[in-house]
């Protein structure tokens, strides 16, 4: 499955037009590398999602085309999930 896609699914990315926004922008990285949008994700790939000042690590743990919403978490499973302090000037 393509990894805007995949994005969108699981719900980590409210619409797939964002999720490739945010590769192009270098905001999310598969497996300690850049993700493209096209890219196609497996079982068992990291992706790091890093949107503003939250950071999110997950690992997939399942690939489905649809997904109700309340299944949409066991896609993955969450390996870190934080915000970052914003600096004061």
């Amino acid at each position: 499955m393509r990894l805007d896609k995949f994005l969108k699914v699981s719900r980590l990315v409210k619409r797939r037009t964002l999720a490739k926004e945010a590769c192009e922008n270098k905001q999310i990285l598969v497996n300690n590398r850049p993700g493209k949008a096209g890219l196609e994700v497996e079982l068992n790939d990291v992706i790091e999602i890093n949107f503003g000042n939250r950071k999110i690590k997950i690992k997939i743990t399942a690939i489905k085309d649809t997904v109700p919403v309340k299944e949409a978490s066991q896609l993955y499973e969450i390996i870190e999930n934080y915000r970052v302090q914003q600096e004061e000037i």
